[in-house]
């Protein structure tokens, strides 16, 4: 599989406090990656450095590089707008706006000059359709995002970000919110856009990882321990440490 997404000798800093250390990775392109490992080891800290989201944390420095498609996002040439465009993200807990349905979908697309009604009511179709949404709420689109359920105000959530027409989605524990049947759903329709998108998720649910996606790269300490094909890492991982997660003696 093609890289789309190079990061090279990448350190990152809260101030003194060194959170990622060396990361040098790839990311293959329309496929899912799956970063696993416990708390506080740097994968949702990574996460966020690629649609450069820790700017936002005071004291944030970063060392190294990350490119996606050949360019390298820290560059100043590079428009966080633009990029944070191209690279969507869904977070955790479900945060739908509160606006209707099809103003949640439609946001984006009107932020970024987008004010063709015909245009738009076909974009909202089609990212609705692409999160496996269209046919639930299709005879509601002027209700309330927030009078929905939970799995479905997540899926509302990947729609709208699928509507600026991005080629990576982040997901950052996007499921660990939700019930069994929401999660299995998120999983169906992550399945489903990868013949379209670049899918990066990190998991504590290490089945998940397993079962959805196709590179799991597993971190400790703010350090890449392993990165390989997800069937690879599971039944015979290299370093005896991610072994040693992946059965639970740690974690």
């Amino acid at each position: 599989m093609q890289a789309l997404i190079e990061i090279d000798k990448l350190n990152l800093y809260y101030g003194a406090f060194q959170a990622l250390k060396n990361v040098s990775l790839t990311i293959p392109e329309k496929a899912i990656t799956a970063f696993i490992g416990p708390s506080g080891c740097g994968k949702s800290t990574l996460l966020r450095t690629l649609n450069r989201m820790n700017d936002m944390i005071p004291g944030t420095r970063i060392e190294g590089s990350i490119k996606i498609s050949g360019k390298d996002i820290y560059s100043s040439e590079v428009e966080v707008e633009s990029l944070r465009k191209n690279v969507g993200m869904v977070f955790q807990q479900p945060n739908p706006f509160p606006k209707s349905i099809y103003d949640n979908v439609a946001y984006g697309p009107r932020l970024h000059g987008m004010t063709n009604k015909k245009k738009l009511d076909e974009i909202v179709e089609s990212s609705l359709r692409s999160a496996a949404l269209w046919d639930e709420v299709k005879d509601y689109l002027k209700r309330s995002a927030l009078s929905m359920s939970g799995g479905q105000q997540q899926r509302l959530c990947i729609a709208r970000a699928l509507a600026v027409n991005p080629d990576v989605l982040l997901m950052d524990e996007s499921t660990s919110a939700l019930d069994p049947i929401s999660t299995l759903k998120i999983e169906e329709l992550v399945q489903e856009l990868k013949s379209q998108y670049t899918i990066v998720m990190v998991t504590h649910n290490m089945h998940q990882a397993a079962r959805v996606s196709n590179q799991t790269v597993f971190f400790l300490n703010g350090e890449v321990v392993e990165s390989t094909d997800t069937e690879t890492l599971f039944s015979n991982p290299s370093d005896r440490r991610t072994e040693d997660y992946i059965s639970g003696r740690f974690g």
